[in-house]
C-alpha cells in the first residue's frame, strides 16, 4: 500500500465504523444544520484525499468527476447501509450534503492554486 492511500482508507474505515453504530456520540442539541455540515466536511475531506492521488490527477477533468461520483456513490451506499442499523435511518439530505462536500472540495482543489499549494506543501522537509 502506498502512503498516499492512507488518508482515504482511514476516512472510509472511520465512516464505515461510525455509520454502523446505533448511537453516534454528538453534543446535546445536535440539530439539522450541524449534521449536514459534518456530512459536507467529512465527505469533502474524503474527496480531497482522493483527488490528490496520482491516478486521478493524471486523468484531468475526468479524474475530478470520477472522484465526485465515487464519493457521492459511497455516501449513498453508506446512507443505505445505515437503514439496516437499529436506531439509524437513511436520509436524502445527508447524501446531498455528502455530494456537495465532494463537489466543493474537488472544485477548490482544481480551481484554486493557492489552496492546492497549501495542501501539497510538506509540513516538514524530507530528510
Amino acid at each position: 500500500m502506498k502512503r498516499d492511500h492512507l488518508w482515504p482508507i482511514l476516512i472510509v474505515v472511520t465512516l464505515f465504523v461510525v455509520s454502523g453504530q446505533s448511537e453516534v456520540a454528538a453534543p446535546s442539541g445536535f440539530d439539522f444544520s450541524i449534521d449536514k455540515i459534518a456530512h459536507f466536511g467529512v465527505f469533502g475531506a474524503l474527496a480531497t484525499s482522493l483527488i490528490r492521488l496520482p491516478v486521478f490527477q493524471k486523468q484531468g477533468p475526468r479524474g475530478a468527476w470520477a472522484v465526485i461520483l465515487l464519493v457521492s456513490a459511497y455516501g449513498g451506499l453508506d446512507e443505505w447501509r445505515q437503514s439496516f442499523t437499529p436506531g439509524r435511518f437513511m436520509e436524502f439530505g445527508d447524501w446531498v450534503a455528502d455530494t456537495l462536500g465532494a463537489l466543493t472540495a474537488v472544485a477548490l482543489y482544481k480551481g484554486c492554486p493557492l489552496w492546492r499549494k497549501l495542501l501539497e506543501t510538506p509540513i516538514r522537509k524530507p530528510s
